[in-house]
């Protein structure tokens, strides 16, 4: 198999829409779990879930970043750069996208685009292949009754810490979507986590 040109959606319409109706539904809907089964089939390390966002939400205008073993990964930038056409920048604080294939490799928040007051959309989202373990959170915010408590896939660490100087900055501030297992949760930047 060419891991260049094989791999993308095998229908590329159907395939976008329906990635795309899950993002925008799992960051409207903060700690919600949607599905975002799809066919693509990107060159490891770059995942599955990480290749299917890619493909539905990058293209030839939008800058993104990967972290340093996707970056050093040929297969993955030319598998990028047939399907989505979007440019690879190191400029972590000029992307669009960043696409991390581990927690262990996610850089601080606040060195991601963060937008302006004037233009917040000019922040970084952050594609994240969550781990395995949850952690117990409680989340508040637009999209949420109340308060949810749900399990996690958070990096550890001082993450929430992080987490809650990136809601201060609103407007400004990165976006979150963690995905694994053909599914992803989002985290806009409006919501407040904390400790279950």
């Amino acid at each position: 198999m060419d891991t260049t040109i094989e791999g993308g959606f095998a229908d590329l319409v159907l395939g976008a829409q329906s990635v795309f109706r899950a993002v925008m539904e799992a960051l409207a809907r903060p700690g919600s779990v949607q599905s975002i089964a799809s066919d693509a089939a990107p060159p490891a390390p770059l995942t599955p879930e990480l290749g299917a966002v890619a493909l539905t939400l990058c293209d030839h205008d939008t800058l993104v970043w990967l972290d340093p073993v996707l970056a050093a990964n040929e297969a993955v930038t030319q598998w990028l750069a047939f399907h989505c056409g979007a440019p690879i920048t190191a400029e972590i604080g000029e992307a669009g996208f960043a696409l991390v294939s581990d927690v262990a490799l996610l850089p601080a928040l606040g060195s991601f685009g963060q937008g302006t007051d004037e233009y917040p959309d000019r922040s970084t989202t952050v594609v994240l292949a969550a781990g395995r373990e949850d952690r117990p959170v409680t989340l508040k915010g637009p999209g949420i009754k109340d308060q949810l408590t749900v399990g996690l896939p958070l990096p550890g660490g001082d993450f929430i810490a992080q987490w809650a100087a990136n809601r201060e900055r609103f407007p400004r501030g990165v976006d979150l979507l963690l995905v694994r297992d053909a599914t992803a949760v989002g985290l806009p930047r409006t919501t407040r986590i904390t400790e279950a």
